[in-house]
């Protein structure tokens, strides 16, 4: 306790009472704090002799606060003290470093490529020194191999003349702090010398840069059609040339700032690809190829099917980048192959008939494709990009696919034997004998496969001076075709030959009726000879209605609605003179038009034989051939049984010359039978 506090304490309760003179110094604060303490120290007036300063327990007590109150503040003193030693230490810190940096360099400080930081002068030169004699440069390709330049080979050394002395004076020492962050870069000229032609020998003659060696680089390109995956971007190649001149400044500028190595893949030392596969170009022109490639049409015919793919859509791509288009002549020929491929009016093909062995037939019926209309159709097909399966368009179908298109429910005439069989789901339902046309007069009926026209009730049959009506009337080759026949009351054998008809099938009136009640357009006729079957012995049967009475005579007859049949109606030939006593066919071997066209309306192929008139009011009247009565009484002269014509493909069967037109007639009348 200082001697002010004792005497504080000495003067007891009467210095407690003398009034405190307010200081605002620091001094007066502490003294009246002082003051306060030994105040609540000193025991109350009246307390025993060794009570004062205890508790009601005994022990001591603790001072009231005034210890603790010291306790906050007494170490400010100190450390504003300390504040100041650790200022004034890096002033003299700071001072004392920029004193070293007017001799060194400051940090971060490049020169000519190398990192001179607080080095002197003499140090650097001496670094450049040792690094140009033992300088070594390294030389790496693309494939990791190295090769060395040394600096003897193209006379490395070094030449001061002063400009790292400037550098050090520009130096203002007492900025060298600001230089901790911010990097300084120099570059001397005259440091460092070499031979630039030596260099250039040595660069040459690497082994990296010899050109017979170099592998161009190769540009990203779409690649041909590939089989199940369509077209994909090739990636471009790298490649392994160099640029002489980039590598030449990549070593100049290593041996300037004495670097050890230089990569020249990347110093960008090798030339480069044009087109990459990451070329927006090449990905469209791919998408736009794949779009079409990548559609397949699956065409089915029957059990068969055909597969259309990229393996042949992509030779029909034509144009560059997205503008893509089809062939469409190439279009065209593929479906001009399915044509002849699954068409079958025209081709022959094997019919076994109900006599046990088997002929070939052919026809116009048949299926065939709309090639046309297909093409246009597999062309949007392409283009929408929706793969599918389908049936071609077809202009003409058949009753079944395969060989035998014809199925189960048809006509089956026997020329030879005249004998007609119908069946009908398979099911034989009606058998006649008929009488087909004239032989001798040239009008043999053609054999072949055909389709039923239509059928009418009540027609009218037309020719030169004559007009035959009947009940059934059912066409299925041209103007021939099957009806009844009133002034006949005999069928079947030989009648034919010399009694026939001018092409027509001539059936009893009941028979024909039956027939007439199951047929359909579009029902397969087959036509056939058959040598063997032949039957010299006709049929009793009538011709005409039930109701009986007189055949009507087909002399001039009314035609329907009370019409006046036409007597002279236009010849079946009309370039051909009347007079001509041998008229050959005008298409004796009529087939599909070249290269699978579809044949155009009105190119029914042309059947030899008498073609039967059409009826009144139907389509446009047919023409007559010529018969036994021609101008001048010249004869037509028969064919024999054996001779080849279109619409054939019997075993044999013929017929007479006269039958080149498809607008032939049938009339009855005097004579015919």
């Amino acid at each position: 306790m200082s001697e002010d506090q004792k005497k504080l304490q000495d003067s007891g309760p009467e210095h407690e009472k003398k009034p405190v003179r307010r200081s605002r110094s620091r001094e007066a604060a502490a003294a009246r704090r002082a003051e306060k303490e030994r105040a609540s120290s000193e025991p109350a007036a009246g307390a025993p002799a060794g009570e004062q300063g205890k508790s009601d327990s005994g022990f001591p007590k603790k001072p009231a606060g005034g210890s603790r109150e010291k306790s906050r503040t007494a170490w400010l003193p100190a450390l504003a003290g300390f504040v100041g030693v650790l200022l004034c230490a890096g002033i003299a810190f700071y001072v004392y470093a920029a004193q070293a940096y007017k001799t060194v360099f400051f940090p971060n400080t490049v020169i000519n490529g190398a990192d001179v930081s607080d080095r002197t002068v003499d140090e650097v030169k001496a670094a450049f020194s040792a690094g140009a004699d033992r300088y070594r440069l390294t030389v790496v390709a693309r494939d990791g191999s190295g090769e060395e330049i040394t600096g003897q080979d193209i006379g490395l050394h070094t030449v001061f003349d002063g400009g790292l002395e400037k550098i050090l004076e520009a130096q203002n020492p007492y900025r060298w702090v600001f230089h901790l962050r911010t990097p300084r870069v120099y570059q001397i000229g005259t440091m460092l010398k070499w031979d630039e032609e030596a260099l250039a020998r040595e660069v040459n003659g690497l082994e990296c840069m010899d050109e017979s060696a170099m592998v161009r680089p190769r540009d990203a390109y779409l690649s041909d059609y590939i089989e199940g995956r369509g077209y994909e971007v090739v990636p471009e190649e790298e490649g392994t040339a160099l640029k002489a001149e980039a590598v030449q400044t990549a070593a100049s500028a290593a041996v300037r700032s004495l670097d050890p190595e230089i990569s020249l893949e990347e110093l960008g030392c090798y030339e480069k690809p044009s087109v990459r596969s990451d070329d927006p170009g090449l990905a469209a022109e791919r998408d736009a190829r794949n779009r079409y490639v990548n559609v397949t049409v699956t065409y089915t015919f029957g059990d068969r099917t055909e597969v259309l793919n990229g393996s042949r859509t992509h030779e029909w791509l034509t144009g560059t980048g997205t503008d893509i288009a089809l062939d469409e002549a190439q279009i065209a020929e593929y479906v001009s192959e399915l044509a002849k491929t699954y068409n079958t009016a025209y081709k022959p093909r094997a019919f076994k008939t109900s006599y046990g062995p088997t002929v070939n037939v052919s026809g116009s019926y048949g299926w065939r494709i709309n090639q046309k209309e297909e093409a246009a159709q597999l062309k949007g097909i392409l283009e929408a990009g929706e793969s599918v399966t389908r049936e071609p368009v077809y202009s003409q179908t058949a009753a079944a696919h395969g060989d035998a298109d014809y199925g189960n429910t048809y006509a089956e005439v026997n020329l030879t034997a005249q004998h007609l069989l119908f069946y009908k789901d398979g099911n034989k339902i009606l058998e006649s004998d008929f009488v087909s046309g004239n032989v001798s007069r040239g009008h043999t009926t053609p054999a072949g496969l055909y389709s039923l026209t239509y059928k009418q009730r009540d027609a009218v049959l037309k020719g030169e001076g004559y007009a035959s009506p009947v009940k059934y009337w059912m066409p299925f080759n041209g103007g021939i075709g099957f009806h009844d026949a009133s002034w006949r009351s005999s069928f079947g054998g030989s009648i034919y030959k010399t009694g026939g008809s001018h092409g027509c099938v001539n059936m009893p009136y009941a028979a024909a009726k039956e027939l007439y009640e199951n047929v359909y357009a579009g029902m397969p006729v087959i036509c056939y000879n058959l040598p063997g079957t032949e039957s010299k012995a006709p049929t009793k049967a009538s011709g005409k209605p039930p109701a009986g009475g007189q055949a009507t005579q087909p002399t001039k007859p009314a035609a329907p609605g009370g019409q006046t049949a036409q007597p002279n109606v236009p010849a079946t030939q009309p370039n051909v003179p009347a007079t001509q006593p041998n008229v050959q066919p005008t298409q004796p071997n009529v087939q599909p038009p070249a290269g699978g066209q579809e044949a155009q309306p009105g190119d029914q192929a042309t059947q030899p034989g008498g073609q039967e008139a059409q009826p009144g009011g139907q389509p446009p009247q047919p023409e007559p051939t010529q018969a036994s009565g021609t101008p001048g009484g010249q004869e037509i002269t028969p064919v024999e049984n054996g001779t080849t014509a279109a619409g054939g493909g019997g075993s044999g069967g013929g017929y007479g010359p006269a039958f080149g037109s498809a607008q032939s007639t049938e009339g009855g009348g005097p004579g015919v039978s």
